[in-house]
């Protein structure tokens, strides 16, 4: 079988999840998307705006968080590997 470069389509089918955040979280939250959008004082559709800046603010924290990343790096590289071998192919 051909090997290919692409030897699988990753899931890229978004994932809702429910959460609960104590007041103070949700308080900050709130006035962060306020800052963010320069809407201070104006009122604004912060449930739709929150839900769209949670997963951004989730996904730079995980993007700037060393120890996090070098053992995501570490275990692609051992999935990686692992699939490399002869017999392997898809």
């Amino acid at each position: 079988m051909t090997k290919l470069r692409i030897s699988a389509i990753p899931d890229s089918r978004p994932v809702k999840l429910t959460i609960e955040l104590t007041a103070e979280i949700h308080r900050d939250l709130l006035l962060y998307v306020e800052l963010v959008s320069g809407t201070a004082g104006e009122p604004a559709d912060t449930v739709t705006d929150a839900a769209r800046l949670v997963p951004l603010m989730v996904g730079r924290f995980m993007e700037t968080d060393r120890a996090f990343q070098k053992q995501r790096h570490s275990r692609v590289a051992r999935t990686k590997s692992a699939g490399s071998g002869p017999g392997n192919a898809l």
